[in-house]
């Protein structure tokens, strides 16, 4: 039997919400918005901890908030590799390895409310400082290699300028509308909770949550950009509608899809690994097409 690792609080969350939403609606869907803001921190793995213990580890400070960066490797020209929502650097512990090989340094870091970094509650705004923050103290990277939310960051700071100039998207959301829902499911939240939410992000940022998406941010980028999205047909958490959708409005984009692999366990395959490092080290020489590994 599979063992269960849902966190308590999540757990605890999933039960009490939809009746405390009955009892009290206004005050649970703040508790909701808060809570989209909040990550949750799951322990970390040994061989994640292992990996930490190979690295070069530096920090600075974001918001008052410090923030855990890692770097593997003394080359020069580096992969930067960005975690999701409630992740960490060391999730991409796999690639770390053919990277090296490749001639390349790998460098991670903890956002702020996530792994070793402090804070409790983080925004796409703080992953874009963060990213700002590295580019200054490491330069501009080769290639960087995202996951889940991470991709999304990544895409906001490039339509804020950044320059990026190779992308990998693993698994990464980019559908407002299914963000939302995706994450009342995970809560039992009903769709009064969704539309409370929409107002508090128009009312709070001016402007709607699809603007907050990738499908948003790619259309607005300010330069083009080599893209390689990879996702799993059996992801639960991100469907790969999501990765389907970005290929719409941005066609020159490759996408792989793989089977079976899920949400995270994916960061973990080989065929993922040596096709992101394969795309990193002759991306130019790639040729676009929908493939399956």
């Amino acid at each position: 039997m599979k063992k269960d690792k849902t966190p308590f609080m999540l757990k605890a969350v999933r039960w009490i919400f939809p009746r405390a939403e009955r009892i009290a609606p206004t005050l649970t869907h703040r508790y909701f918005v808060n809570l989209f803001f909040t990550p949750l921190r799951y322990p970390t793995p040994e061989k994640e901890r292992k990996a930490e213990t190979f690295s070069n580890t530096f920090s600075f400070e974001i918001e008052n908030k410090k923030v855990q960066a890692y770097t593997w490797g003394d080359n020069t020209r580096y992969i930067l590799v960005v975690h999701g929502w409630a992740g960490r650097a060391t999730q991409f512990r796999r690639f770390i390895k053919p990277l090296l090989a490749a001639g390349y340094s790998v460098i991670g870091f903890d956002a702020p409310a996530h792994g070793n970094s402090e804070g409790k509650r983080t925004t796409i705004f703080e992953f874009e400082q963060v990213l700002q923050s590295i580019y200054e103290l490491k330069g501009e990277p080769e290639a960087i290699i995202a996951h889940s939310f991470g991709g999304g960051a990544v895409l906001h700071a490039a339509m804020n300028g950044l320059p990026v100039k190779k992308l990998i998207n693993i698994a990464s959301p980019t559908i407002g509308d299914e963000i939302i829902r995706t994450y009342l499911r995970t809560i039992n939240g009903s769709p009064a909770a969704a539309a409370f939410f929409k107002n508090f992000i128009i009312s709070t940022y001016g402007k709607p949550f699809d603007e907050f998406t990738a499908l948003h941010f790619i259309k607005h980028l300010p330069y083009p950009l080599e893209l390689l999205l990879i996702h799993d047909t059996d992801d639960k958490e991100v469907v790969i509608q999501h990765a389907k959708a970005l290929i719409t409005v941005y066609p020159s984009a490759r996408l792989i899809s793989t089977q079976g692999l899920g949400h995270t366990r994916i960061l973990k395959d080989n065929a993922v690994i040596e096709a992101a490092v394969t795309f990193i080290t002759a991306g130019a020489s790639v040729k676009k097409s929908n493939t399956a590994l």
